[in-house]
């Protein structure tokens, strides 16, 4: 993937989930291009590899959940009262469970990390952006937001609900210089595992999974997606749910 030098130069841009996978690589790809990047992980250790890796660039770090509404406040003192930018990439998956077996405890949870937090940050920069006349939020939905195969009904409620959020952002800021687009990765190489809980959703996704899935994209391959979305190369662009799957959606 080609970088673009100092094609971030001056703007600040917050990154969830940068500890690991889409995010950590879209958080360094943001560093390269001369972003001052917020980066937030839940994981402690994943942050000091990464300020380790990026220590020549502006990199500041925030550990916590981003279910939390602490951390929501922590994030954005940390990003002070400018934000250009920001990549909602954190997320977690659902075991697979289909509704008839699904818990409350998994429909809570993946549903405050994959749906609420997203909101509630970008509630958090939206006056900032809005201040400014301009801004670019991207969400990470996912294959999980275009059909029901991809994962559990927890998931892909969440995912479905993160287009419906940013379709949202879009409609209400458009004119107002925010623009709010999400990618829709499919299978990635991340740290987000998922086995199966529930057989009979085996039965019923796996054959599907085994033969429809065209490959597993890395990393960097969604960053530079992420990264476009955020930029001004993609200035007529809003309101879009932009697939990174190998043509898995048209399948």
């Amino acid at each position: 993937m080609t970088e673009v030098s100092d094609r971030f130069a001056g703007k600040t841009i917050i990154v969830t989930g940068a500890g690991s996978g889409i995010g950590k690589a879209t958080a360094t790809r943001l560093a390269h291009e001369g972003a001052r990047v917020i980066g937030t992980d839940v994981v402690a250790e994943r942050l000091a590899d990464l300020e380790k890796e990026l220590n020549e660039y502006d990199v500041t770090t925030v550990t916590g959940d981003v279910a939390s509404a602490e951390t929501i406040d922590a994030i954005i003192a940390a990003a002070g009262d400018k934000v250009d930018g920001l990549a909602n990439v954190a997320g977690i998956m659902d075991a697979f469970l289909p509704p008839a077996e699904v818990d409350d405890a998994t429909w809570e949870r993946v549903l405050n990390v994959n749906l609420t937090g997203p909101m509630r940050l970008a509630r958090a920069v939206l006056p900032l952006m809005l201040g400014a006349g301009k801004g670019a939020i991207v969400n990470v939905a996912s294959e999980a937001a275009l059909k029901a195969s991809a994962a559990g009904v927890a998931y892909t409620a969440s995912k479905h609900a993160v287009a419906g959020l940013t379709k949202s952002i879009a409609f209400f800021y458009g004119k107002q210089g925010i623009r709010a687009n999400a990618v829709a990765p499919g299978a990635v190489a991340t740290n987000i595992e998922s086995p199966f809980k529930s057989e009979f959703a085996a039965s019923i996704v796996g054959p599907i999974m085994q033969t429809n899935i065209p490959g597993v994209a890395q990393p960097e391959q969604l960053a530079a997606a992420i990264i476009w979305l955020l930029s001004d190369d993609s200035a007529n662009v809003n309101g879009a749910i932009l697939p990174s799957d190998g043509g898995w959606s048209v399948v």
